[in-house]
């Protein structure tokens, strides 16, 4: 009975966890950092990268679509880390018909893809040049991953002071 229980409680841990799919986590990338690509695109063109960030927007035309995207750094899993500074914006280029119902702004997004070059952005009244990915998979990210990653109780400062469960006396 206890070992059926547990079994139990690993299994739902472990499908309350999110994870890449296998197209984005086993993709061969190399780890180009932002600001090299940005500064000397040419130096990278045609190297395969995971990048991810935060959706600005989206742009649909004939036959492709382009998704402005603000870069944050990645951890190993592929999640974007957005406690770090953002280091600027990159172009996803897909063949595929991106609806903007599914991706909208701020939807945290992971890439890999090739650097395919850089493309022209007009922010407010200036125009730069960011990197295009040309994505060979694309991951939109849960709105709730975050909270899913980590067990309730490590989130609780209650939890660690005996105030629940068998456990109310403990200090």
């Amino acid at each position: 009975m206890k070992s059926s229980l547990s079994m139990i409680s690993l299994l739902l841990l472990v499908s309350g966890c999110t994870s890449l799919p296998p197209a984005i986590r086993d993709f061969p990338f190399i780890q180009v950092p932002y600001q090299a690509a940005n500064q000397d695109i040419s130096a990278y063109k045609d190297v395969p990268v995971r990048w991810g960030g935060v959706i600005i927007d989206v742009e649909n035309e004939k036959d492709f679509s382009l998704v402005q995207v603000l870069f944050y750094p990645i951890d190993y899993k592929g999640y974007p880390q957005l406690n770090k500074k953002n280091e600027g914006r990159f172009v996803i280029e897909s063949s595929d018909f991106l609806d903007p119902a599914a991706y909208t702004k701020d939807t945290e997004i992971t890439v890999a893809g090739t650097i395919k070059g850089d493309i022209e952005r007009t922010i407010g009244n200036k125009t730069i040049r960011v990197p295009l990915i040309s994505a060979t998979a694309i991951y939109l990210w849960p709105k709730d991953y975050r909270y899913n990653y980590y067990p309730y109780y490590y989130g609780n400062p209650y939890f660690y002071r005996g105030y629940y469960g068998p456990y109310r006396y403990w200090w």
